[in-house]
């Protein structure tokens, strides 16, 4: 796919290296909204112009914040990693540790089906931004890694289980086919993969 590159703006990249006023960092952070769930939606080539519009503001609002495509799946993607590693703390301060796993492992969906639709830009990606996967490889498993081991701790899944093994499944939903009912799918899968992960559990049936 050739990259999509901005007209030329005002101002160049001195302006872009501003800090931003509220309001443009509100625009900012509604563009990268709206487009995580636009790429997870319809996937990679959904229109920028359709992107700038949900997101309420014009294109050239869009191109001075991501000069191209390319940049915004990258803040896109790091958004995502960001998103679904602060859910891990966030879901274990407020549940039991199985129902902190079994909810994060239903928001890792959602992370899924994004990095999905952003698949094709982030094969290019790889080539041209080598620090963008050495950045965020392994905060996932990590945050994983967390939940199980707490869970495993107090008894409310098997005390056999490698969290691992828990991600390995996880991603094989990611292969699963693109079909219309691939989320809600996924989502039952994740029920069954709990219940797994529950039969024999110190605190189980």
């Amino acid at each position: 796919m050739p990259t999509e590159k901005a007209p030329e703006m005002p101002g160049g990249k001195a302006a872009a290296d501003k800090p931003l006023r509220a309001d443009a960092r509100r625009n900012r952070d509604r563009l990268v909204e709206v487009a995580a769930s636009a790429f997870a939606e319809q996937g990679i080539d959904t229109p920028l112009e359709e992107i700038a519009r949900r997101a309420g503001v014009g294109i050239g609002t869009l191109y001075r914040n991501f000069p191209t495509r390319e940049h915004l799946v990258e803040i896109v993607y790091r958004r995502e990693v960001e998103a679904v590693c602060a859910a891990a703390g966030e879901l274990a301060r407020q549940h039991p540790a199985d129902v902190a796993l079994e909810q994060w492992m239903q928001r890792f969906v959602d992370y899924i089906a994004t990095k999905r639709g952003l698949s094709t830009s982030l094969r290019i990606l790889i080539t041209t931004n080598s620090t963008l996967f050495s950045d965020t490889s392994g905060r996932v498993s990590l945050a994983l890694r967390g939940l199980v081991d707490a869970a495993v701790a107090d008894g409310s899944i098997r005390g056999d289980v490698d969290s691992s093994d828990v991600l390995h499944a996880l991603w094989g939903i990611y292969s699963a086919p693109d079909t219309k009912d691939w989320r809600d799918r996924s989502r039952r899968l994740v029920g069954l993969l709990m219940d797994g992960l529950r039969f024999g559990a110190a605190k189980g049936p």
